[in-house]
């Protein structure tokens, strides 16, 4: 018996890598949404008629896209550029719309929804160490719109009408599933691409603020992971996701660099402004823990998911 799957923004570039993950097994049936399929390349690899138009604002369409779901994993949302530009939009659609999914949901009988969230809902910069129990401060439109929704999955979780998950998700790297997923805001996927088009990289500042990267494979087969877990083990359903994987921005610049040599042939410099004596670097430990207790564990190599990045890079926007 299959389960049947719905990823919201499931061309996009974290939902697009979950689906092509998902969609390997004989398990689920997956269907994708998109703001406009007719728009967008759907992938070979994707099966006839499994992609759907969702618009975020209109309750039809939220409700259309439930019907006959069993799992429903949500990653559409305005991202952080967007949220910015028009806060009220990113309100409507992050926090509202969620909430709209959420309602539907339950009336169609959805039995778990895992909501994609962001670390940044703790502080910015993220410091220290981060777990599920510490307070929350978000400050930037993207993370506010994305911390208030996160309080109506859990409390469908909360009162059982359905099994609510939300996970923080760190910074994930690795190459999108086609060129026309845009997410090279991402600090280091903006790295792969500067050293392929430009042959160095130049960072904007000194670098040496440090973030977790997760690679988009442990991503993917955390939501694997997720669907799969009885309800009862899934506690309050709050759960960080990240790599365990703690680095600066500079040194990530330069594990790209060594990558891009070893790979590629070639070893762009690294430039960035120099520290000020002043300048510390501080400690981030982003624990996963939680969710580590439920089963999980991180497979995946930074290294690897670089690789590929620069790859894909080479072949669609070298000059």
């Amino acid at each position: 018996m299959t389960v049947s799957v719905l990823l919201t923004g499931g061309l996009g570039y974290v939902g697009g890598r979950v689906a092509q993950e998902l969609i390997r097994s004989d398990i689920f049936d997956v269907t994708v949404t998109s703001r406009d399929p007719n728009a967008v390349e759907i992938p070979p690899w994707l099966p006839k008629n499994h992609c759907i138009p969702l618009d975020m604002e209109d309750e039809t369409s939220i409700t259309n896209v439930c019907k006959k779901q069993d799992i429903i994993v949500h990653f559409a949302a305005l991202n952080e550029i967007e949220s910015l530009r028009d806060p009220v939009k990113a309100l409507l659609v992050n926090t509202l719309g969620t909430l709209k999914l959420i309602k539907a949901a339950q009336s169609e009988g959805v039995q778990k929804f895992i909501y994609f969230s962001t670390a940044h809902v703790y502080r910015s910069p993220l410091e220290g160490k981060i777990s599920e129990n510490i307070p929350t401060r978000p400050t930037h439109p993207y993370a506010i719109t994305h911390r208030a929704a996160e309080d109506y999955v859990l409390a469908a979780n909360a009162d059982k009408t359905m099994t609510g998950i939300v996970v923080r998700l760190s910074n994930s790297l690795g190459a999108p599933i086609n060129s026309r997923v845009n997410r090279w805001s991402l600090a280091g996927n903006d790295l792969c691409r500067q050293a392929v088009t430009t042959h160095e990289i130049r960072l904007k500042s000194t670098g040496i603020q440090k973030r977790d990267f997760i690679p988009l494979h442990d991503v993917a087969r955390a939501v694997d992971h997720l669907i799969q877990v009885p309800s009862g083990s899934l506690g309050n359903g709050l759960f960080n996701l990240g790599g365990e994987n703690s680095i600066s921005i500079f040194d990530l610049a330069v594990r790209i660099q060594q990558r891009c040599s070893d790979i590629l042939d070639f070893c762009p410099p690294v430039y960035r402004p120099e520290p000020s004596p002043s300048e510390k670097e501080g400690e981030l430990t982003y624990s996963i823990e939680k969710l580590k207790s439920t089963g999980f564990s991180l497979s995946g190599r930074l290294e690897q998911e670089i690789d590929e990045t620069l790859r894909f890079c080479q072949k669609h926007y070298r000059t």
